[in-house]
């Protein structure tokens, strides 16, 4: 069977011994199921190929092209989603923010192929890093952003420092050349504590993030509600 110009499979027809005893002078059933089978493999063939092109309409639609991951329309779709089910079910949901520390002078010293190279293993390891039920975007750049479902602010900024460490201490070479070591900014915020909105939350995430920027880099920030207000503190690197 071939639909778009692409081979999906085989159809295949069996037939008892005697199918095709026919009467004398009669149109040869052979022939008829062949036609038979032709038709109804096209049509198989033209449905396979319909719906393997929506599903890669739709991959294009939601994944970043470089690393696979989900992009930021779909990141942010899901976490509406996330906190909704967060409100039914009244547990929280946290957002991490992670951003590549000095990644420019990748591309500067190595050339954008190693950068390329480095965000792609980066995207390798945090999606073998992450739950079932977790989400995992490229947020754009060297940025990348997670959903946590049924996370704490105090378990959030325990697996963003793991992932901090697990990425610190990940080697990274291109081309027999040694990179150095990936280090991460990570900035940690959870609905409903740090925000009524999905917008609040990543507006807080991200603050948190540039917080972990400003305080030197590789480190954890995560938002603390105090006397009703939002502040940023950070989480030391362990």
């Amino acid at each position: 069977m071939v639909g778009h110009g692409d081979t999906l499979g085989v159809l295949h027809l069996e037939f008892a011994g005697d199918a095709f005893e026919t009467e004398p002078g009669s149109e040869n059933p052979e022939a008829i199921a062949q036609r038979l089978g032709t038709t109804v493999a096209g049509q198989i063939a033209l449905s396979l190929a319909s719906l393997r092109l929506r599903d890669t309409l739709r991959d294009q639609s939601v994944r970043d092209p470089l690393t696979g991951l989900f992009n930021r329309r779909f990141m942010e779709e899901s976490l509406e989603r996330e906190m909704q089910r967060s409100v039914r079910k009244n547990h929280p949901v946290s957002v991490l923010f992670a951003d590549l520390d000095n990644f420019k002078r990748f591309n500067d010293t190595f050339g954008h192929d190693a950068g390329d190279h480095v965000l792609k293993t980066v995207a390798d390891l945090f999606r073998k890093s992450v739950r079932v039920d977790d989400v995992v975007c490229r947020y754009g750049g060297e940025e990348f952003s997670f959903i946590l479902p049924e996370s704490s602010s105090e378990n959030a900024v325990i697996r963003a420092n793991e992932l901090r460490e697990t990425t610190k201490q990940m080697g990274m070479d291109y081309q027999n050349r040694d990179l150095g070591a990936v280090t991460l900014s990570i900035g940690v915020a959870t609905f409903p504590e740090h925000g009524e909105t999905a917008e609040e939350v990543l507006k807080t995430a991200d603050k948190c993030l540039y917080a972990a920027k400003s305080e030197g880099r590789d480190r954890v920030s995560v938002a603390t509600r105090l006397s009703g207000s939002r502040d940023i503190a950070n989480q030391p690197v362990e």
